[in-house]
């Protein structure tokens, strides 16, 4: 493993020393007393589902017939279109930029250098997440660097010319028990996974999350970016419920001393 991924995967060796053991509220159980992860989701005062708890990546993928030298991390981690026919669907230039990127090894990943991951790979990374809700908000903090997003649920229309940021700006309605939500105002220049694929600030970014049930939490996102892709496309992100535990601060920099060493192969 090169050094920059090392910097990656370094960070879920440290989700032991949470809260071990400390138990999650209100959780349903089967008769033998087990977690209920397929009972029926929860709601909040005013009926609508409520999302809040800890929540973990999709994991569940097969280590490389080498071995798993890391955490084991969602295909969308390294590929945000993995799952999709044909792949991601770059303009030629873009195309060209993840190329050069994956045979760098990623070495120039803005996370790398402990800059903000931005609002979807705050869902695939492998650190947890945790979702609070509340009338007229979502808040959705991360492990990674101490990171928040906000989506408010309000009413508010998204703003007419935001300054650009990281996680963007972002405005939700309820479709039935769908949460629709709309994001604008992005950096431009952002990479949306390991591989580098890009983000613009054309982009706009519409996601519909679904708690299937207690123990599992759909979120189906379509970029929209004219300048990077010839076309919208669409992903579908699973996350697990994470019971009895709690989020660790960690911050890149702190005593970080490995970027003087990051190199590409």
């Amino acid at each position: 493993m090169n050094i920059g991924a090392a910097i990656f995967f370094a960070i879920p060796t440290l989700l032991s020393a949470q809260w071990l053991k400390y138990p999650t509220a209100g959780v349903p159980k089967t008769p033998s007393g087990l977690p209920n992860l397929g009972a029926p989701t929860p709601r909040t005062a005013d009926g609508k589902p409520d999302f809040s708890g800890i929540w973990e990546a999709d994991n569940t993928n097969p280590c490389p017939p080498d071995g798993c030298p890391d955490m084991s991390s969602s295909k969308e981690f390294v590929n945000i279109g993995a799952r999709l026919p044909g792949g991601l669907p770059y303009q030629p230039w873009a195309a060209d930029v993840v190329q050069k990127r994956m045979a760098d090894n990623g070495k120039d990943d803005p996370v790398s250098h402990c800059k903000p991951a931005g609002a979807l790979r705050l869902l695939t990374y492998p650190p947890y997440r945790k979702i609070v809700q509340m009338p007229g908000l979502m808040v959705i903090m991360s492990e990674r660097d101490v990171t928040f997003r906000q989506i408010f649920t309000d009413g508010r229309p998204l703003p007419k010319d935001p300054q650009p940021s990281f996680t963007g700006y972002s405005s939700g309605h309820w479709e039935g028990d769908t949460l629709v939500v709309q994001t604008i105002g992005f950096r431009d220049g952002m990479w949306l996974d390991r591989s580098g694929s890009p983000m613009t600030d054309a982009a706009k970014l519409t996601e519909r999350f679904r708690r299937v049930n207690y123990g599992n939490l759909e979120i189906e996102i379509t970029l929209d970016d004219p300048k990077a892709y010839t076309a919208p496309w669409t992903v579908r992100l699973n996350q697990f419920i994470v019971l009895n535990t709690e989020l660790l601060e960690y911050f890149c920099q702190e005593n970080e001393k490995d970027l003087p060493h990051l190199v590409g192969k």
